[in-house]
C-alpha cells in the first residue's frame, strides 16, 4: 500500500503563485507515474499534470505555460509549482500515483487533496 500526503494548498490572489507537493511512502515499488488532478464544486475531477519514473511529463492544455511539474525523484515526490493563478484554477487538488494503464490501473493511490482557493 501507498500513502501520499499533499501539502502547498491554501488562499491566494490572482495573479499568484504556489506550489504544492506530494510525497509517497510505502510500497513505492508499484508506482510509475505521479499525477495531480484537481476537482471544482459541481465539475468533475480533471487532470492537470503528471509525470513518470521514466520521465515523460504532460500537462492539461489549460495549464500549458503557467504550471510545471517536477520530475519523480528517488524519494517519489513530486512538486506541482503554480503561477499566473486565476479564480478558475480555484479547486481541490489531489494527487494520484500508481502504475498500468489509464483506465484500469494495476496499482492506483489518491491523496486526500488540499484546497486552492484564488480570491482577491
Amino acid at each position: 500500500q501507498v500513502h501520499l500526503t499533499e501539502s502547498g494548498g491554501g488562499l491566494v490572489q490572482p495573479g499568484g503563485s504556489l506550489t504544492l507537493s506530494c510525497a509517497a511512502s510505502g510500497k513505492t515499488s508499484t508506482i510509475h507515474y505521479m499525477k495531480w488532478y484537481r476537482q471544482s464544486p459541481g465539475k468533475e475531477r480533471e487532470l492537470v499534470a503528471g509525470a513518470t519514473t521514466n520521465g515523460d511529463i504532460n500537462y492539461a492544455d489549460f495549464v500549458k505555460g503557467r504550471f510545471t511539474i517536477s520530475r519523480v525523484n528517488a524519494n517519489f515526490t513530486i512538486d506541482l509549482r503554480m503561477t499566473n493563478l486565476q479564480a478558475e484554477d480555484t479547486a481541490v487538488y489531489y494527487c494520484r500515483a500508481g502504475w498500468g494503464p489509464q483506465d484500469a490501473p494495476w496499482y492506483d493511490y489518491w491523496g486526500q487533496g488540499t484546497q486552492v482557493t484564488v480570491a482577491a
